[in-house]
């Protein structure tokens, strides 16, 4: 099977290096999916999106970003997010109640935490 390299770095941590066979992303042009092979492009994340890696041994991973870029080239993929969190690791209940905040940011980072656990649960 082929795959490529990936890593998904938030400003505060790495979180994840290895070899996937595919991964998705939400950008301002639209969701897009990146195979070994793919042209080498530079896309702009989406303020509260989802990104998605199959990794070639494991389980599917996803995570809630928060801006940031999406750097393709013939050999790796780098998603550089402002912030990300994995599924996995949300509170539902903090991040529903944070809907309703005032803060803009906080708003949208459990927007998109709600949205990265719904992803996940998705077969």
């Amino acid at each position: 099977m082929a795959a490529i390299t990936v890593e998904l770095v938030s400003v505060e941590e790495k979180l994840w290096h290895g070899e996937a066979s595919i991964v998705t992303a939400e950008t301002t042009e639209g969701e897009i999916g990146v195979l070994p092979g793919h042209e080498p492009m530079l896309g702009q994340l989406v303020e509260n999106g989802v990104v998605t890696i199959r990794p070639v041994d494991g389980d599917r991973l996803v995570a809630a970003v928060q801006g940031g870029f999406l750097s393709v080239s013939a050999e790796k993929v780098i998603i550089l997010a402002d912030y990300a969190v994995w599924a996995t690791d949300v509170d539902v209940a903090a991040a529903q109640a944070d809907l309703g905040s005032q803060d803009d940011l906080v708003r949208s980072r459990a927007d998109a935490a709600l949205k990265a656990q719904r992803r996940l649960a998705q077969a």
